[in-house]
């Protein structure tokens, strides 16, 4: 096995139901090594409230050592609401590796799986597949542990540079143009409060400046109050989507839930050099441990690290290993299994059953 195709994985399963939907996707890519010409080492380790019950620390630093030393990371799902820091706010290390690691591009794809229920009528036939990039290092959440509170009132600062901005939209573009030549639409959407906020007209008007080295992509620019009301109207109208932070936030639950909810969303946060993998939602902690956690966004948060893989090192066989985890989800959908999300009663075990069965 070369070196190219044999990839150290960082594994950190994190609380609640991170480790119960981690362990399938762990199974899921074990499957592939039998399948594909790629080797997998992990190595799993500590993150989250309950290692800050236990040391008083969201991560020790062995953790953060071995994301620095790992090809790419897998996490599960971290916090519990009751478990706070002395400001009241949650632990979140999935949050602190993006500022320690630079991981500016949030992905979030949203793709309706065949038999998956949407609320949007039509959408069954239309179909959804978009893709929501969120900024994630500045923005409002550039305040994050900076904010001042007093008496009277409370203020944080939302942050744009250009550098990060830059960046940004690059990575956007790149997306946009990775998607046309696989067959979809291609299109770029720059959504902001451009008419209200400085910071966004700035923001907007490096996004017309990249935009100009990209003449291949279709562009638009939407206002974040316009775009929601579009998404829930016609969301197979959308494609590629960049944005600040905060709204990326939003606008990604938004996006999820038009495709069955935020069990069935992957999502990746990626910068120059190191990226992290997660489904988007969080540690459900009122089902943890009831064998009802829907293993799906984080198997397809799997398929994208291999994506990602398959791009930095120029890995075809980790593409196509990417691809077949997205077709056998889609064929275990398509063969009736139904979430108990949805009313049904395939749980963890059941949806990872019939996933491998597909591979």
């Amino acid at each position: 096995m070369s070196a190219n195709n044999a990839f150290h994985i960082a594994v950190l399963a994190g609380d609640g139901i991170g480790p119960e939907v981690m362990a399938p996707a762990l199974e899921v890519l074990r499957k592939i090594e039998t399948k594909s010409g790629l080797s997998f080492r992990f190595t799993e380790a500590p993150a989250g409230a309950n290692n800050y019950l236990a040391t008083g620390k969201s991560m020790p630093d062995s953790t953060i050592k071995l994301c620095e030393e790992a090809d790419a990371i897998l996490l599960g799902a971290c916090g519990l609401p009751s478990v706070r820091y002395p400001d009241n706010t949650e632990i979140a290390p999935q949050i602190e590796l993006r500022f320690i690691f630079d991981l500016y591009a949030g992905v979030r794809p949203a793709r309706l799986i065949p038999g998956v229920p949407s609320p949007i009528v039509g959408a069954d036939q239309r179909g959804i597949d978009m893709v929501v990039i969120r900024e994630s290092t500045e923005g409002l959440f550039a305040s994050m542990g900076k904010g001042v509170v007093t008496h009277e009132d409370a203020r944080e600062t939302m942050v744009i540079t250009r550098r990060t901005s830059e960046r940004l939209f690059e990575f956007s573009f790149r997306l946009a143009e990775r998607r046309k030549a696989r067959g979809k639409p291609g299109a770029l959407a720059c959504v902001d409060k451009a008419n209200v906020f400085k910071a966004f007209a700035f923001f907007r008007g490096i996004f017309d400046e990249i935009a100009k080295r990209h003449p291949d992509v279709k562009t638009d620019r939407l206002y974040v109050d316009a775009c929601s009301a579009m998404l829930v109207k016609r969301p197979w109208d959308f494609d590629v989507m960049v944005m600040e932070n905060m709204f990326g936030d939003i606008v990604s639950d938004i996006t999820a839930s038009l495709i069955g909810g935020l069990g069935m969303a992957p999502s990746a946060d990626i910068g120059d050099k190191y990226a992290v993998f997660q489904p988007c939602h969080g540690t459900a902690p009122d089902i943890m441990g009831q064998g009802k956690a829907n293993p799906t966004g984080m198997i397809l948060s799997a398929a994208m690290m291999l994506d990602w893989l398959a791009d930095k090192h120029g890995l075809e066989g980790a593409a196509e290993a990417a691809d077949s985890i997205d077709r056998a989800v889609d064929k275990a959908y398509a063969s009736g299994m139904k979430p108990m999300e949805f009313g049904g009663s395939d749980g963890t075990a059941g949806i990872t059953k019939a996933v491998l069965a597909a591979l």
